[in-house]
């Protein structure tokens, strides 16, 4: 991770971390940078913070300054920003989002021509000259100074994407969407009905403020609550730049990340889809996955936490499935980056396809106890560490042996420390996570 840039962009609260001042200079740039050569093309998309219109109107001027078009996608969801990067000939691709994150968050997510994230060696350009270590880049004047366009017709194009991958109709399928008041409000629906469902939809009312509050992926009580009330199907919730899918079957239960590779997984081996028989998943996955595999005969690969990392993986390798367990899922044939809306129809496919109910399809899958606590730390480093925390940590993992785990690592998004741990009971969940925070706490590097 870089001195701005976290494994997904750049990320504080608005014009306190993230200031105006850095989208214009991220602007200028990706403007100068892309287009040494010839004027760039660059798209951007926004969710629906209210502090996005003042990025986008930031990094507009900044890349036209710099000699670059500007085409505007508007309120769009990330994986459509990398979908028209790279199947519209242009530069580099600019998404402003927190994604998940609280609403006076926001963030700068820049893809490159292949609609991938950014390597490291063109963040850290972009960090030098953020901090002036590069001297200063051109203005550009008269004839070649930039243009701003108008590009809805881009997040047209993506949404008769989705509609072309399914591979049935969804008629008289109950389905419920979580929008999270935020980026997929635009899209989802559209998507559903098109293709027959029976949809209801909550969280699709955004105001600026309140993109993720109780809503979307990261509260999925209220989805479970909802499919439930109204006798669904189906439910899928989404973050706030749908990236990401949370399913809910037709009982009200959860099916996260893990469960939905699960299935895809089975589902694309028995029909020759799962090119090198291997899943590529992180660190966070759960042991019962791994498991499940095991017993399917599948492969699978873990990598550092980051659907980046994820995406790296398998573009080497040749691999088709990968994702995280907070459901950032990629199907490398269809997208670039994980997409909350292509995962839902991916589900909806495998449940058409084999005539069965979700809860039915995961019921395999054995899922151990499991507890993450987010810790907020004045010092991630000092933290980790610490010599008696990193104590803590191993004997929480000699205790565990073969039948458990703990994981404490860095968020790269967040000012704080996860802790995770998996055990064949919650009570031995809890036991090991408190050993850990309650060192932390002793240790003074808890902040509130």
């Amino acid at each position: 991770m870089g001195k701005y840039f976290g494994t997904d962009g750049f990320r504080g609260e608005a014009n306190r971390v993230l200031t105006v001042e850095h989208a214009f200079k991220v602007g200028r740039f990706l403007g100068w940078y892309y287009g040494q050569e010839h004027r760039c093309k660059v798209v951007i998309g926004k969710d629906t913070r209210r502090s996005s219109y003042m990025f986008e109107y930031a990094l507009v001027a900044g890349l036209t300054a710099s000699g670059a078009d500007a085409y505007l996608l508007h309120v769009t969801t990330t994986p459509s920003v990398a979908y028209v990067v790279r199947t519209e000939d242009f530069d580099c691709g600019i998404m402003i989002s927190a994604s998940h994150n609280v609403f006076y968050d926001n963030g700068i997510k820049v893809l490159n021509g292949q609609g991938e994230k950014l390597t490291d060696d063109v963040i850290a350009k972009i960090e030098a000259y953020l901090d002036g270590e590069m001297g200063e880049i051109p203005l550009a004047v008269r004839e070649d100074i930039g243009c701003a366009s108008d590009y809805a017709m881009g997040r047209n194009r993506y949404i008769g994407y989705l509609i072309s991958l399914a591979t049935r109709s969804f008629k008289n399928m109950r389905v419920g969407l979580d929008c999270a008041n935020g980026s997929a409000f635009a899209i989802a629906k559209n998507v559903f009905d098109a293709l027959g469902a029976k949809t209801y939809v909550i969280n699709h009312s955004p105001d600026g403020t309140n993109i993720n509050r109780n809503a979307g992926s990261t509260h999925i009580e209220v989805l479970q609550q909802f499919v439930k009330d109204n006798n669904l199907d189906v439910g899928f919730a989404y973050d706030g730049d749908a990236d990401r899918c949370i399913a809910v079957d037709e009982n009200g239960s959860v099916v996260d990340g893990d469960g939905i590779m699960y299935i895809c997984a089975e589902y694309m081996r028995d029909r020759g889809m799962l090119e090198t028989n291997t899943v590529v998943t992180t660190i966070m996955s759960n042991m019962g996955l791994y498991k499940a595999f095991d017993n399917l005969g599948i492969g699978y690969v873990k990598t550092a936490v980051g659907d980046r990392y994820v995406y790296e993986n398998m573009s080497q390798n040749g691999h088709r499935l990968g994702g995280e367990q907070s459901g950032h899922i990629i199907f490398s044939k269809y997208a670039s980056t994980g997409d909350g809306i292509l995962t839902s129809l991916k589900v909806m496919e495998v449940m058409l396809e084999r005539k069965e109910t979700l809860s039915k399809l995961v019921k395999p899958l054995k899922i151990y106890p499991q507890l993450l606590k987010n810790v907020k730390v004045k010092s991630k480093p000092e933290a980790l560490n610490d010599p008696d925390v990193q104590a803590a940590v191993a004997k929480a993992e000699e205790e565990l042996g073969d039948e458990g785990r703990i994981l404490v690592r860095q968020s790269g998004t967040e000012p704080v420390l996860r802790v995770m741990v998996e055990a064949s009971a919650d009570d031995l969940c809890a036991k090991y996570v408190g050993l850990v925070v309650d060192t932390l706490v002793r240790k003074g590097h808890v902040t509130l």
